[in-house]
C-alpha cells in the first residue's frame, strides 16, 4: 500500500505539468490533420484528372508515402531538407511530415468515397450547366464527406498517435515530456500509464466529435 500511495502521489504532483505538452500535442495534431485534408484533396483530384502530368506526381506521392514508414518521413523532413538549404523548426517539420504522410491515406479515403457517387450525379450537374468546381464543392464533396467520415476519424486518431514520433526530433509534446519525467523520477510505469491515459482520452474526444457530426449529417438528410 505504501508503494501504491507513493506512486499515486508522484503522479498527482506532476500531472499539472502535462497541460502544456497536451496543448502542444493537440495543436500540432490539428495542424497536421488540416494539412492532410488539403493534401488528400489535391492528390485525389490530380489522380482523377485527365492530365498525365498531374496524375503522375500524385500517383508517385501516394505510392511513396504508403510504402515508407512515417518515422523515416519525419527524419527526411527534419534532417535531410537542410542539406538542400531548407531548414525547418522541429514543430514545422513535424507538422509538415505528419500532414503530408496522412494526406496520402486521406487521398485513398476520398477516392473510395468519390467512386461510390453514381455517375448520374456528375452528368446531371453538367446538364444543369453548373461549373465543375461548384458542383464538386456544393453537391459531390458533402456526400463524399458524409460517407467517409468514419474513415476520416480513424485517420485523425492515427495522426494524433503519430504525433508521438515528433519527440524523436525534440518536439516537446506528451511523449517527450513523459520521457523527461521518467528520467527525473526513475518511475517509468507511472508516467507511461499517464501518457497512455492521455492519448486514450484525446482519441476518445475525437471519436465523440465524429459521432456528433455523423448524427448531425443524419438529421440534415
Amino acid at each position: 500500500m505504501g508503494a501504491l500511495a507513493e506512486s499515486w502521489s508522484l503522479i498527482i504532483d506532476r500531472l499539472p505539468s502535462y497541460l502544456m505538452p497536451c496543448y502542444r500535442t493537440i495543436t500540432l495534431s490539428c495542424l497536421a490533420f488540416g494539412l492532410s485534408i488539403a493534401c488528400g484533396l489535391i492528390a485525389v483530384l490530380a489522380r482523377r484528372s485527365g492530365t498525365f502530368w498531374l496524375r503522375l506526381p500524385a500517383d508517385f506521392y501516394v505510392w511513396f508515402i504508403r510504402g515508407t514508414p512515417t518515422l523515416i518521413q519525419v527524419y527526411i523532413t527534419y534532417f535531410s531538407l537542410p542539406v538542400v538549404g531548407i531548414v525547418l523548426t522541429p514543430e514545422v517539420a513535424g507538422v509538415l511530415a505528419l500532414g503530408v504522410s496522412s494526406g496520402a491515406y486521406m487521398s485513398e479515403i476520398f477516392r473510395s468515397g468519390l467512386q461510390a457517387i453514381p455517375k448520374g450525379q456528375y452528368e446531371s450537374t453538367v446538364a444543369m450547366g453548373m461549373a465543375r468546381h461548384k458542383a464538386f464543392g456544393r453537391i459531390i464533396f458533402p456526400q463524399v464527406f458524409r460517407m467517409v467520415l468514419p474513415a476520416v476519424t480513424n485517420e485523425a486518431i492515427n495522426t494524433l498517435k503519430a504525433s508521438s514520433l515528433l519527440s524523436l526530433i525534440t518536439v516537446y509534446e506528451v511523449t517527450l515530456h513523459t520521457q523527461a519525467l521518467i528520467a527525473e523520477t526513475f518511475s517509468p510505469l507511472e508516467f507511461y500509464l499517464v501518457s497512455t491515459a492521455l492519448y486514450l482520452l484525446l482519441a476518445d474526444i475525437v471519436g465523440r466529435l465524429s459521432r456528433a457530426m455523423e448524427r448531425r449529417y443524419k438529421w440534415g438528410m
